[in-house]
């Protein structure tokens, strides 16, 4: 006898959407994702899909309404709850824009519940278009699974991430510190890692100043610094995280 596949299916699209979804809701697609589903994926109507509004999980919809340029959706039912995330924010500095966005899908496949662009001395990026930092974590959720979104804050400056920051700090820091593999803890935890060419010497003396801050290393390389970023975010997750 022939197993019965699981439903619904993984095969099926995911998609992103900002109205908030309950079953028998209908949500008029904008053009791009009209777009996309009718142009690219080939659906009409009947067709089937899965869908997340960030906050009330994951439902299975299907396409009532099918146009060149228009599309409507029907929610049918819930197919899984919103994710639990661990409470872990990857505090970084920007680097180059292809590196800037490869460092944010990452993060958002690696589960991340938050993203904080710092700006260092040494931060090469001048500005940080949030906007498509925004549209890069929602394309890498639909294809990852995840049902809730990373929140993006604007960027601040290293002294004020420092005065403002009320909970455990994981500070790579590339001079030395407790291995990454043991030195994080389950709970809240905001990691930081640095821009090309690192911290200065006077930066790092006031990250380690920081009563809450933990000094931690990432092996013997010396690593790119989104690499970095997401190396200790990954340890995080095997460590203290939902990897575990």
């Amino acid at each position: 006898m022939p197993a019965t596949p699981a439903w619904p299916p993984k095969s099926l699209p995911r998609l992103f959407v900002r109205t908030p979804l309950a079953e028998g809701t209908g949500v008029e697609l904008d053009a791009g994702q009209a777009n996309y589903l009718g142009n690219v994926m080939r659906l009409g109507e009947g067709a089937e899909l899965l869908v997340f509004d960030g906050e009330s999980g994951e439902w299975l919809a299907r396409v009532s309404e099918a146009g060149r340029k228009r599309m409507t959706l029907t929610v049918e039912r819930k197919t899984r709850d919103a994710e639990v995330m661990p409470d872990v924010c990857l505090a970084f500095a920007p680097v180059k824009r292809t590196q800037t966005d490869w460092l944010v899908e990452k993060a958002t496949e690696l589960g991340v519940a938050a993203l904080q662009p710092v700006m260092t001395h040494r931060t090469i990026a001048e500005r940080v278009k949030l906007e498509r930092l925004q549209s890069i974590a929602i394309e890498a959720a639909e294809q990852c699974g995840r049902t809730v979104l990373p929140a993006i804050a604007e960027p601040v400056s290293l002294q004020q991430l420092l005065r403002e920051i009320h909970r455990p700090l994981y500070f790579a820091d590339e001079t030395g510190g407790e291995p990454a593999a043991n030195a994080f803890r389950p709970g809240s935890a905001t990691i930081l890692t640095g821009p090309e060419g690192g911290f200065t010497d006077e930066e790092r003396a006031a990250i380690r100043d920081l009563p809450s801050a933990t000094p931690i290393s990432l092996g013997p390389r010396i690593l790119r610094a989104e690499t970095a970023a997401l190396a200790a975010l990954a340890a995080y997750m095997a460590v203290a995280g939902d990897w575990r």
